[in-house]
């Protein structure tokens, strides 16, 4: 089976193809070299990052996005994290080695020793074990999948966390959870506490090589080194401020004045990465991202009649031209998509699939089909339209969406929301008809994948299936494979989730996409790791 830097690898070649003809990736290759060569870190300095959000929640262990992570992976640390070069394409944090036992039922964890949280008190397993059965496995959106089956923790000595499972879990997954999956906090903050309602979640206490310092909504949020951080000579930085700027076309003015060192996620439009590259003192990067693809999909709401009817979505699914997405929303820089599962994952994307092709033809046939005829005025039905607000481009598809869909008779009402009201519809109150999405996949189909077409979930799970498609079959498939240990066999059974997911149409798959920096030249260490945006920056610095 491939490991998780086999996979960084190929779709990191992908991914470059993808970016190689336009100007931005000429500028990118200039500022890996530049970080490649060797310089001694200077030590001190404030970071200023543009941030297009602030989670009002940004404990790591609760809601596992890169949202939150952008932030909190400075304070909070995981057991481990992605990593280039590395046999499985991981690096030591809080655990220093970490092993399966063949039956699947455990998996033991050795901890890094002379850690103390940022109130002085030490790090032990007891924190780990804390972590992990009250937190990652009852609350944590994609957590309380992958440690469904998690009985026990054992803490045998203060360095050791024994995993126990109920059911044969098979290490490959618990190994690709690790980076995303599995922050620590702390056991003596949050135990005998209203763990959701803690205050330590919008002001976290962690091991990273940065504490926590201050917010000011809708400005900034500010951490500050960490004295005492586990690893000798680290951080280099003095401060990191995230400053609140939605508007991107405001992040892309504070970088040409100086005002912010930089900009993340493709916060800086992809329209105007060609011009900001070539200004002097700026560099467009597309590494660091290799393992956090996002997926652009449709989510629907199954408890629409219409949209309960598989001919109507998969009348939607032939709607969208999934070629010219690519090419107007985000200008080549993705991939048109045809699964669940990235193209690029050679281990687990199905071959032979065949996804709904644009045909307004056969859409509107399916349409008819289904009873929706046209009325008078060449309307079928009306729908609510959420576009997620986290990207520009997903606002984009929002309003290509509402076009493609007047062309078939379906009349879609545009409601654009912040992220916190976005999330609340969409996850918890279930007001929408149709969303757009944009989930990430974490290099296995059972971390963030299956969520998305899983049934019985409660609530307010982000970023899941909160759209009440049910199918015991597909449940019956799930389960099958997240306990499956026969690699073979277990990538035989996502291969036929991807076939179940486009028969039945859950969600719609429309395209998948990396992410671009902008960044001054002066910062140093830019791309380290195959998730830098949302990684611990312990070794980034500022030249002179």
């Amino acid at each position: 089976m491939k490991t998780l830097h086999e996979i960084v690898k190929s779709h990191d070649a992908i991914h470059r193809r993808t970016l190689l003809s336009s100007a931005a990736a000429l500028a990118a290759s200039a500022v890996v070299g530049q970080a490649a060569f060797a310089q001694t870190p200077r030590r001190g300095g404030r970071l200023v990052v543009a941030a297009d959000s602030e989670p009002r929640n940004i404990n790591p262990a609760i809601v596992a996005s890169n949202g939150v992570f952008h932030v909190s992976s400075k304070i909070v640390e995981p057991l481990a994290e992605a990593a280039f070069g590395t046999p499985d394409g991981l690096a030591p944090r809080l655990a220093l080695s970490w092993a399966g036992s063949a039956d699947g039922l455990s998996a033991t964890f050795r901890l890094r020793p002379n850690v103390t949280w940022h109130d002085g008190k030490p790090f032990t397993s007891a924190d780990v074990a804390f972590s992990a059965l009250e937190i990652w496995k009852k609350l944590q959106n994609l957590g309380r999948v992958v440690f469904k089956d998690l009985a026990a923790v054992d803490t045998p000595d203060l360095l050791t966390a024994v995993f126990r499972f109920s059911r044969p879990t098979p290490f490959q997954l618990i190994r690709n959870a690790l980076p995303a999956l599995t922050a620590v906090v702390p056991k003596h903050v949050y135990e005998g506490t209203d763990i959701g309602a803690n205050r330590a979640n919008a002001a976290p206490v962690g091991t990273g090589p940065f504490r926590f310092a201050e917010t000011k909504p809708g400005e900034y949020t500010r951490l500050v080194r960490n004295p005492a951080y586990w690893a000798a000579g680290q951080p280099h930085l003095d401060e990191i401020v995230f400053r609140v700027l939605p508007d991107r076309a405001a992040a892309a003015g504070a970088l040409e004045a100086g005002e912010v060192h930089l900009a993340a996620f493709s916060q800086v439009p992809l329209a105007d990465l060609p011009r900001i590259g070539s200004v002097r003192g700026l560099s467009v990067v597309t590494k660091g991202y290799e393992a956090l693809t996002y997926q652009l999909i449709v989510e629907i709401n199954h408890r629409r009649p219409e949209l309960a009817d598989v001919r109507v979505r998969r009348a939607i699914a032939h709607a969208i031209d999934r070629d010219f997405v690519v090419k107007t929303v985000f200008l080549g820089y993705a991939t048109a998509s045809d699964s669940p599962v990235p193209k690029y994952d050679g281990q687990f994307h199905a071959p032979g699939l065949n996804a709904p092709g644009f045909d307004v033809a056969r859409a509107n046939a399916l349409l008819d089909e289904a009873g929706y005829r046209r009325a008078a005025g060449g309307t079928r039905f009306k729908l609510r339209l959420l576009p997620a607000p986290f990207f520009n481009e997903t606002r984009q598809f929002g309003a290509y969406l509402r076009q493609a869909l007047a062309a078939i008779g379906i009349e879609a009402e545009l409601v654009n929301n912040d992220a916190a009201a976005h999330l609340k519809a969409v996850y918890t109150d279930h007001a929408f008809d149709l969303s757009v999405g944009s989930p990430v996949y974490r290099g296995d189909p059972a971390i963030s994948t299956t969520i998305l077409a899983q049934g019985g979930l409660p609530a307010g799970v982000p970023f899941a299936n909160q759209g009440g498609y049910q199918s015991a079959e597909m449940d019956a498939l799930i389960a099958r494979a997240a306990g499956m240990l026969d690699e073979k066999a277990r990538t035989g059974l996502y291969h036929e989730f991807q076939r179940k997911v486009l028969a039945d149409v859950p969600f719609v798959n429309v395209a998948e996409w990396g992410f671009t920096s902008v960044a001054s030249s002066r910062l140093r260490n830019v791309d380290t790791n195959p998730r830098w945006a949302v990684s611990n920056w312990a070794d980034v610095w500022l030249d002179a």
